[in-house]
């Protein structure tokens, strides 16, 4: 089955509504991504399943949200994160005083199995092998790309069923964001993992998903499947930059407004 979102309405603070009728769904074994720009509510999305609200006052109003049929809406997030869905949070949040290794063995703290522990450490370093070099290092000195293989590793040794990424591209560098996606489809493939990938670089996104939503304003505007995102003519204006040379000198005044009038309007 998988995780369903039906007619979600968020709020925070009591008067700030920020999603607005929310439905998607994210089936088991498949890589859903959500698009959209700065402020559109993806985040928020995120946070709404994994529970973690409560620090800013938001709560879901309206709607419901499933994990195959078990309604988890407003749930604690001790408790969601042990039904296995994990978030990995965007800005690399690392533990910059531990090292490598500790971090790691952060992400297992609610197993038992030991052995499933070693096992699932070693798919860590065979798809991120960079970090077997960095085990001693402190966390907290790594580059960029390798927090963010830290950041998916450690959530990968909590075995979850649905791992949740939150802009993973931001602030890479075009080629290692390329490398990333394309272990991270790798690892969609080879473990049957459920995937919902927050981000902006929709050419990296899309090309590893299987369906994809775009939000706008905190709401669902567009969904499809990732050869109808590929094709689609707002997808490709708005989020790939293909537009016709005649549109180029006033494509970036006016595709705020045009996305909106076409989307919402």
């Amino acid at each position: 089955m998988g995780l369903i979102l039906n007619n979600v309405d968020l709020v925070y603070s009591g008067v700030i509504q920020v999603l607005r009728s929310v439905n998607l769904e994210i089936p088991d074994g498949q890589m859903v991504v959500l698009l959209g720009s700065n402020g559109a509510g993806k985040t928020t999305t995120l946070r709404a399943i994994s529970g973690l609200l409560h620090a800013d006052l938001g709560k879901v109003t309206a709607g419901r949200i499933l994990l195959d049929d078990e309604d988890i809406t407003n749930g604690d997030p001790t408790d969601i994160f042990a039904k296995g869905i994990v978030q990995v949070l965007e800005g690399r949040k690392v533990l910059e005083h531990l090292t490598v290794e500790q971090n790691l063995m952060v992400g297992a703290h609610l197993r038992k199995d030991h052995a499933g522990i070693r096992e699932d450490r070693e798919k860590v370093f065979h798809y991120f092998p960079r970090l077997t070099d960095l085990l001693k290092r402190t966390a907290g000195f790594l580059s960029g790309g390798e927090m963010q293989m830290l950041l998916i590793g450690r959530a990968m040794m909590a075995r979850p069923r649905i791992l949740m990424l939150d802009e993973p591209s931001m602030g890479l560098a075009p080629i290692l964001i390329q490398q990333l996606f394309e272990v991270i489809g790798q690892i969609k493939r080879d473990e049957g993992l459920t995937i919902f990938l927050v981000e902006q670089n929709a050419h990296a996104a899309i090309g590893q998903c299987d369906y994809g939503y775009v939000m706008d304003n905190g709401r669902i505007v567009l969904h499809g499947t990732r050869d109808q995102l590929q094709n689609n003519q707002d997808v490709k204006e708005f989020y790939l930059g293909f537009t016709g040379e005649e549109n180029r000198r006033n494509f970036r005044d006016v595709k705020h407004y045009r996305r909106r009038k076409r989307w919402l309007g």
